[in-house]
């Protein structure tokens, strides 16, 4: 199977980065890209009245997406789509059914969370899908370290656990599962429920080089989280998102938001059925 990653593009910075990692990640794996570019014509777009929306004309456009993929490193296409992100993202993913959707995260470590729009959070409330947000600072090395939070309940990935089968066996890493509880007594039976509920999945069978667990005791989990991911041990952090966290503004407050907000290294987001 080519494993194939959808990476959106809109010449702004934080996408720049994003593409660039995908490219090097794709180069390491064998995958292929398929960049995405967004016009988003709407005049109500609240988008426009950040400054974060292109007005190039469409040649213009068309001439910066073939330059792009004469510069890849992995083979890559490009297209053009209208309307809302998460729209052409959907139907991007019907037609070429990507391992993955690649995209970056500017900071926004000095807003409110309830107060950011992107698109990540856009699209996995309106089509969730594996899903690598890379942050504007992070560096791309071979994904060697991966960390899997995971909360005591079990789960199942669906129609993308071949998908995520392929895209893990690819890579291959080293998977450290992670639990995080209020104490030491709930943080260490959650981390073996976790480890039975990742086991039940199937998707550690013949993936990784070794399989590790990590129980850690902080206030809240995603807290936890960034506090295991600072440190500078892993090279992502990979989340497993329940369809209960898609629910209108509880988003804002689930676990996986506060992650994909705030992580300094790029975020595997999984959705779970």
């Amino acid at each position: 199977m080519k494993l194939s990653l959808l990476v959106l593009t809109d010449f702004f910075q934080p996408a720049d980065h994003a593409l660039a990692y995908a490219d090097a990640l794709a180069s390491t794996i064998g995958a292929q890209l398929v960049l995405l570019h967004v016009r988003r014509d709407a005049l109500l777009d609240p988008e426009h009245l950040s400054g974060r929306v292109d007005t190039l004309s469409q040649e213009a456009i068309d001439l910066a997406l073939a330059s792009l993929t004469r510069e890849m490193a992995a083979p890559a296409v490009a297209e053009v789509a209208h309307g809302e992100v998460a729209a052409a993202v959907a139907e991007a993913l019907r037609r070429h059914q990507p391992a993955l959707v690649v995209l970056g995260h500017r900071n926004t470590d000095s807003m409110p969370d309830e107060l950011v729009s992107t698109a990540a959070l856009d699209i996995l409330r309106a089509t969730p899908q594996p899903m690598l947000v890379v942050p504007v600072g992070a560096r791309f090395a071979h994904p060697q370290r991966l960390l899997l939070a995971l909360d005591e309940e079990q789960f199942s990935l669906g129609e993308h656990a071949g998908l995520v089968h392929h895209l893990l066996d690819a890579l291959p890493a080293e998977l450290t599962v992670l639990h995080v509880a209020p104490n030491q007594a709930s943080a260490a039976a959650g981390t073996a429920a976790a480890r039975e509920a990742l086991a039940r999945t199937g998707l550690a069978l013949d993936l990784v080089t070794s399989l590790r667990t990590q129980s850690l005791v902080h206030a809240t989990p995603g807290g936890g989280i960034l506090e295991a991911v600072a440190g500078g041990a892993f090279d992502w952090v990979v989340l497993v998102a329940r369809p209960r966290s898609f629910l209108g503004g509880l988003f804002h407050r689930s676990v996986t938001a506060h992650v994909l907000l705030h992580s300094p290294i790029p975020v595997l987001v999984l959705p779970a059925e």
